[in-house]
């Protein structure tokens, strides 16, 4: 009787498990029709022990416990700009590098135009204070402006180098700064090989191109309210000198922000040093940030 039964449950196991040969079937039914053996069963081969712990729920389960059994990183953070010496707070906080802005917003017309002729007013009234100026505007106005502007002409206008290729190119880099900093799509990029950049300092010395117009031979301008052309140096050296280099004096601060400033910042931090480094070095971003009544060391979105 009990051979027929074990042969029963040996041919039963053979049916469902056809991978395994009749001997491996036998062994398997005996093993499993003998009751279990406490004490065969309660050590096990190491070599028959699980490799793994099986998952169990834990509802006390953190990610921060987990962390915290990690080293700590070597590596200090960039100090916030501050005046503190301890742990500094930012007192000019802006959003983090490289945030992406806001696509729907559009160039800031009104403010970018508003902010030119402030620059424009302090140009002429400091024009003014020179007698030459205000003596000129003796005469007929319209007929003595249009004289002017035909008087357009040759390169050299008697000007001394540096005012010709320092001081009026670095106007022409403060234009392009108020057109950058009107601009929600190029005041945060930095320098880069990019089109987004490149078309953005673009705009920039086109803006620069249409003030230096204006200034020169415009309906508010040189030639209008000074009359510069009747003494004969209305030139093309002021239109062309000061957006086309003032545009590299534009490209230069942004490579001096991020390839200088931005390690200064990194390794010194002593608040004072900070804040004239971007003035000192960004002179004509710093004269745009006060335009548009912010910090001179101010720096917009993406830029830290």
């Amino acid at each position: 009787m009990a051979a027929a039964v074990f042969a029963a449950s040996a041919q039963e196991m053979v049916g469902k498990t056809r991978s395994v040969d009749s001997e491996s079937a036998i062994k398997i039914a005996v093993s499993a029709a003998s009751p279990p053996d406490s004490a065969s069963t309660a050590t096990l081969e190491k070599s028959d022990a699980p490799d793994f712990e099986p998952y169990v729920y834990n509802p006390n389960f953190s990610l921060r416990a987990i962390i915290s059994k990690f080293p700590a990183q070597s590596f200090k953070p960039i100090p916030p700009l501050s005046k503190s010496k301890t742990y500094p707070s930012d007192p000019d906080p802006v959003e983090p590098l490289d945030q992406p802005l806001e696509k729907s917003q559009k160039f800031d017309w009104s403010s970018a135009i508003k902010q030119s002729m402030i620059f424009m007013s302090v140009q002429h009234g400091y024009a003014f204070t020179q007698p030459k100026t205000r003596s000129a505007l003796k005469g007929p106005f319209f007929n003595d402006y249009f004289d002017s502007v035909r008087s357009l002409h040759g390169w050299d206008d008697g000007g001394r180098f540096f005012t010709n290729y320092i001081a009026h190119p670095l106007q022409g880099s403060f234009a392009g700064f108020i057109q950058i900093h009107n601009d929600p799509k190029g005041k945060g990029l930095t320098i880069s090989n990019s089109k987004a950049y490149w078309k953005s300092r673009a705009k920039a010395m086109a803006w620069s191109a249409a003030w230096s117009t204006q200034f020169e031979i415009g309906p508010l301008s040189q030639a209008s309210l000074g009359n510069v052309g009747l003494g004969g140096k209305q030139t093309w050296i002021d239109i062309v000198i000061t957006p086309t280099v003032g545009t590299v004096f534009l490209i230069t601060e942004d490579a001096l922000d991020k390839y200088l400033i931005r390690p200064i910042e990194r390794f010194i931090p002593n608040y004072y040093v900070r804040i004239f480094a971007r003035m000192i070095l960004n002179p004509s971003r710093t004269m745009a940030n006060i335009i548009r009544t912010q910090k001179p060391w101010h720096r917009d979105k993406g830029l830290r």
